[in-house]
C-alpha cells in the first residue's frame, strides 16, 4: 500500500542533541535527591517527559517524598531543558534530515514530526532548526496536544485528522526509542520504522514492534524507494 504520510520522531532520530532530554532528566532527579541509572532512563525514551519523570519517582523509594512535588519537578526539568535548546550549538538535525524530507514531498509523501515534548521545547527546535520555515513539515503534535503521548496512538490519529488520512496502514511512524515503535503499531502504521543511530542500540530495539531497522533517517528515501 502507498505510504501517503511519514511521522517523524524528533530528539534521537531527526534532532541531534547529544541526549541532553535524558541528561537533564537525570540532573532534575538528583537535584531532588533521586538518582536513577541509564536503563531507568532507556525505558521511559520517547515517552512524555512528565509521564517519564512521573514513573521514574514511582519506581523509587522517594515516590512518597517526591510525587506530590511532580509539578514543580517538571517544571524544572523544562526550564533546564529550554535553556540548552535555545543556545547550545550542538543542537543540530542529524545529517541527512532536510534532504529526507525534501525527497518525500517531491514524492507527494506528507512529512510530520511528533514528540514526548511539550509544544514550548518542540518549538524551540523547529524554529532553531528552520523547517517550518522552509516548508519541510505538513504537521506537527506534542504529547501535551493529545490526551496522552506515546506509545498510545494519540499523536498519530491527531496527524490523520489534521491530514486527512483515514487508513493508519499509508503511514509510516519511524522513531529511536522502544516508544516510537509501539506507538506505530498501536495506532495500526502500514510501516514501523526503527533508528538505530539514536539513543537506542539495534538490539535494544529488536525486541519491540517494527517492520524495518535503519541508521538514520537519511536511509528512509532508499527503503521507501524514493
Amino acid at each position: 500500500m502507498q505510504i501517503e504520510l511519514v511521522v517523524f520522531d524528533m530528539a534521537g532520530t531527526t534532532v541531534s542533541e547529544g541526549g541532553a532530554v535524558y541528561q537533564a532528566l537525570r540532573e532534575t532527579l538528583a537535584a531532588n535527591g533521586l538518582e536513577v541509572d541509564a536503563e531507568a532512563i532507556h525505558q521511559v525514551k520517547g515517552t512524555d517527559k512528565r509521564d517519564a519523570l512521573r514513573v521514574l519517582i514511582e519506581q523509587s523509594d522517594l515516590r512518597d517524598e517526591l510525587l506530590p512535588g511532580l509539578h514543580a519537578i517538571h517544571e524544572d526539568f523544562v526550564e533546564r531543558l529550554l535553556a540548552f535548546y535555545r543556545t547550545d550549538p550542538a543542537i543540530t538535525e542529524f545529517s541527512g534530515t532536510s534532504e529526507t524530507f525534501r525527497r518525500l514531498k517531491a514524492h507527494g509523501i506528507k512529512v510530520a514530526l511528533n514528540t514526548g515534548f511539550s509544544r514550548d521545547i518542540a518549538q524551540i527546535l523547529i524554529d532553531r532548526l528552520g523547517w517550518e520555515r522552509e516548508g519541510l513539515l505538513d504537521a506537527t503534535v506534542t504529547s501535551d496536544e493529545v490526551a496522552a503521548g506515546r506509545p498510545h496512538p494519540f499523536m498519530i490519529q491527531a496527524l490523520m485528522a489534521r491530514l486527512g488520512i483515514d487508513d493508519a496502514r499509508r503511514i509510516a511512524k519511524i522513531g529511536d526509542a522502544p516508544a516510537d515503535l509501539w506507538e506505530g503499531k498501536n495506532a495500526g502504521c502500514g510501516l514501523v520504522i526503527g533508528v538505530t543511530g539514536g539513543s537506542s542500540t539495534r538490539e535494544q530495539l529488536q525486541a519491540h514492534p517494527h517492520d524495518h531497522l535503519i541508521g538514520t533517517v537519511a536511509d528512509l528515501p532508499a527503503l521507501l524507494g524514493v
